[in-house]
Formats: structure tokens, sequence, C-alpha cells
């Protein structure tokens, strides 16, 4: 017996195995029409079985429970009363982007533009987050981008510790739902909240750090908003973005993926024009690498 049989035999499928010839007729006459019917024309051959109805239904009743705890977790936020900013913000922003991403960009909280238009990144410094993002192969499209908080602070002045301990629990079931490979927390204000230290954003760039019950990897970056202050910085930024992109492409050879949807299309395509020397100025500014 061969150490395929052996297998087969151990895996208790029984082998077929053809006749004699001067024996074919009298076996076809004692076996009924369904039997022979089911006998595979490969000797080795496993005969395949059909999924019941719920095995076959299971991924879209995965998919739909997705889609409900998604929606459950939003319509939960949106009526949040869990700090005092509920009594001063237009409306909550949730976040936004591709549910599957494998970068999950986090902000620090919502500001004039966001709490009227309900989307993160929406001003200047969303339109400099969006260069950004392209010049690493990793458009907006293709990520999503949250906050840290869900409601905006009067004046956009920092979140208060109570605020935040009343939010990341929000945050945390997003990242849950969404497992991105990687992180990238942008300004100091959203670094320091999500690893739980006062460390400056200085040191703290350069790193891989871990967030959340996860262990989600996680990068730092300069907030948009202070690189359009000081476009000098923007160098500084540009390595950072390097980093995330060499860790994304680390993280999926590890899995033994590769990029994803529009992500994927985007690096073949290689970073936007000029991205290698500069790539994300907004309004003809560079970041003078």
């Amino acid at each position: 017996m061969s150490a395929r049989e052996q297998y087969l035999e151990a895996l208790g499928i029984e082998l077929w195995r053809p006749r004699p010839a001067v024996a074919a007729s009298a076996v076809a006459a004692s076996v009924s029409p369904d039997v022979v019917a089911a006998v595979p024309d490969d000797p080795d051959a496993v005969p395949e079985q059909p999924l019941s109805p719920a095995a076959a239904a299971a991924p879209h009743r995965i998919a739909a429970a997705d889609d409900a705890a998604w929606e459950a977790l939003r319509v939960q936020v949106s009526g949040c009363t869990r700090c005092e900013l509920c009594a001063t913000r237009t409306q909550t922003v949730f976040g936004v982007g591709n549910r599957r991403a494998e970068l999950l960009v986090i902000g620090e909280a919502p500001g004039a533009d966001e709490d009227r238009q309900g989307e993160p990144f929406v001003g200047r410094a969303g339109q400099l987050l969006n260069s950004m993002l392209r010049a690493m192969g990793n458009p907006r499209d293709t990520v999503y981008i949250a906050n840290m908080l869900k409601c905006r602070p009067p004046g956009n002045r920092d979140p208060k510790p109570a605020e935040v301990a009343s939010c990341l629990p929000y945050l945390q079931q997003q990242v849950d739902m969404i497992q991105p490979r990687l992180m990238l927390a942008v300004g100091r204000i959203a670094a320091q909240n999500l690893l739980a230290t006062d460390t400056p954003i200085g040191r703290l760039r350069g790193h891989v750090h871990r967030f959340g019950t996860r262990g989600t990897p996680l990068i730092v970056t300069y907030h948009p908003a202070y690189l359009l202050r000081s476009p000098s910085e923007k160098r500084k930024a540009w390595g950072d973005l390097k980093f995330v992109r060499a860790e994304l492409a680390r993280a999926r050879s590890a899995a033994g993926a590769g990029p994803s949807g529009a992500a994927a299309g985007a690096a073949a395509a290689g970073p936007a024009a000029g991205a290698g020397r500069t790539g994300w100025g907004l309004d003809g500014e560079q970041p003078g690498v």
C-alpha cells in the first residue's frame, strides 16, 4: 500500500479501485445506478461534499452581523452623553473610509469644519493629510480616518482627561472591528493619549508602539495642521511616512499578503508625482527634502 493510500485510509476515506474488465459487467449489474454515478473517474479523487445551506450562508451572515454591529456603534456614538462635550457639539464625527483598511489614521478631535460637516480632516489640514497619504501610496479612500474624540472641544481646546476616558472605548471598538495592520497617530495630543504617556512627540516618532487590547502597531507623526504652521518639519514627517510604508510592507510580507483594494493600484502606480522628493505640498508648497 502506497503512502498516499495509507494516509487516505487513516482519514477513513475508502479507496475505489477498478475491477478487472472481465468482471465489469457483473459488477455493473449488481450495483444500483445511483451508486455507479457516485463513483469517481479518478481512483485517487476524493469526492467533493456539497456545503449545507447553513454553511453556504455563513459568510453572508457574518458580514451582515459586522454591518449591524458597526451601525449600532455609530448610532451609540451619535447619541452619546458620556461627557460635557455633548452639550456644545453640532454633531458627532464617527469616522470615514474603508472599513477593511490596513491603515487606520487617528487624529486628536474634530475641529470647526469637522463639527459642521461630520467628517474628520476636511479643512486645509485635511487636504494636506490627503496629499501625504497619496504620496505614501495609501490614498484617503483606502484607509480609515477617525479621531480620538468624537466631539469637538469648544474653541479647539485640548481634550480633558475625563473626555478622553469617555471616548477611547469607542475607538477601541472601531479598532477591533476594522483590525488594521497599522495605526498612524497624527499629532502630540493623539499620540500621548493613545499611548498613555507624556513623552514628547519627537521621542515617540521613529518607533513602533502598541495600542489597545489587540496590541495594534502604532506609529506617530506630526499633525498636518502643525506642518502647515511649520513647513520646515515636513522633511521629518516624510521620514515618518516612509517608515509607515515600510512597516506596512513588512506586515503584509509576514502575513503572506499584498496591498488590498485601491491601495494595491496606488502601490503599482507608485507614489504621487514628485513624492520621492516632495510629494505632498499644499497649494504649491514643497516639503523641501
